[in-house]
């Protein structure tokens, strides 16, 4: 299997690399993420003018023709440099529910998307529903031709900024049912939609989103009515490869500031890099870190595969992505001691992004159980 990246790929990753190293630097991160807005509209302005906003989509869409490949190799990037700009709700998500839309929705969408003029965040998890994509309380019903939503979504990411949401809502059935789960696109200024804005611990922005009787059209609809789910698992999946690509790029670079740290700081007259258990524990946290890598492009790889195989790849990618990350973060954090959970050591602010990472989409328990799930279902029944 080749793993080599294509000559446009790697001009991406090139460039981004440039640019993160230029201009988004710790410091100014922290000067950014302090502000009242927690972003800059220039730098994702660049972003758009560098095409990587339609890195992932085809070329009949308007795209540059590539696709979650090119969004590992984005994300891998924005995880080195800690980025906080909503390129996973808007395009990976955003993108990923609308590029398999209508053709009036990818009209009236997906260039805004790509243009950066359209600023999307996924809606979809809820006080209560720990990490179920079908335990939902938020309800759609029939309302004439379209519907009413009513509902409250929680720690939806990127929401300060967005001008729409990507909604998961019952339409019918119970609570927790697989059938009756549909998908709606809501303009966040339409009548009824109220949001309660707050920081998240790794820097970010997020919304608690409230939707008190918010009519929609029938071309609201993504995909079909009460058939959702399978598309909200898919862009899901999705998602998860590109956090993972992420993750793989904080975690490196918590490695090398450690080694890095470890070669200057003196203990006893010595460097502390010297001491051989503490090379033993960045020879671990290497071998996590490559561990992490390898997962991500095999999730991301068999993103194309049937159900079953998909869904397993993701969920041993965020497992392995989980335990790597927590690992590589403590390590991080105890090398370089107290002062490493201190506001002004980077490594810190990797820490908390990669402990974030594990829990969004679903933890390490969660995905524990999800794969063995899966597991079985491929197990061969025994002759009686």
């Amino acid at each position: 299997m080749d793993f080599n990246f294509t000559e446009e790929q790697t001009m991406i990753r090139d460039s981004l690399s440039r640019l993160i190293r230029e201009q988004y630097d710790f410091d100014t991160r922290r000067k950014v993420v302090a502000s009242k807005d927690g972003w800059r509209p220039e730098m994702w302005a660049q972003f758009a003018e560098l095409g990587l906003l339609m890195a992932p989509f085809s070329e009949e869409d308007g795209g540059l023709g590539g696709g979650p490949i090119d969004a590992m190799v984005v994300m891998e990037e924005f995880g080195k440099g800690l980025v906080v700009e909503p390129y996973l709700p808007s395009v990976v998500c955003g993108g990923g529910f609308l590029k398999r839309g209508s053709d009036a929705q990818k009209a009236e969408h997906l260039a805004g998307i790509m243009s950066g003029e359209q600023i999307f965040a996924f809606a979809y998890a809820e006080p209560r529903g720990r990490y179920n994509l079908a335990d939902l309380e938020t309800t759609a019903t029939k309302d004439g031709a379209g519907f009413k939503i009513n509902g409250h979504k929680a720690v939806v990411i990127g929401a300060p900024w967005a001008t729409h949401f990507v909604v998961t809502a019952r339409t019918s059935g119970a609570r927790r049912d697989a059938k009756g789960v549909t998908v709606f696109v809501v303009a966040k200024d339409a009548s009824g939609v109220s949001t309660r804005d707050y920081p998240t611990v790794d820097g970010r922005r997020a919304s608690e989103v409230y939707f008190e009787d918010v009519s929609v059209g029938a071309d609201a609809v993504i995909g079909e009515v009460d058939n959702g789910l399978p598309l909200v698992e898919l862009v899901t999946d999705e998602a998860i490869a590109a956090l993972c690509a992420e993750a793989c790029g904080a975690m490196k670079i918590a490695h090398e500031m450690t080694v890095e740290y470890s070669r200057n700081r003196k203990q006893f007259g010595v460097a502390i890099g010297k001491f051989q258990v503490l090379q033993h524990r960045m020879v671990d946290m290497f071998m996590e870190h490559e561990q992490s890598v390898s997962m991500t492009y095999m999730a991301t790889l068999k993103l194309d595969e049937d159900d079953v195989t998909r869904k397993k790849a993701a969920s041993a990618a965020k497992v392995r992505i989980g335990q790597g990350g927590r690992f590589v973060g403590q390590q991080a954090i105890q090398i370089h001691g107290g002062m490493g959970m201190t506001d002004e050591m980077a490594v810190g602010h990797y820490f908390k992004r990669l402990t974030m990472i594990d829990a969004e989409f679903g933890n390490v328990d969660h995905h524990l159980k999800r794969y063995t799930e899966l597991s079985a279902v491929d197990l061969p029944i025994a002759a009686e």
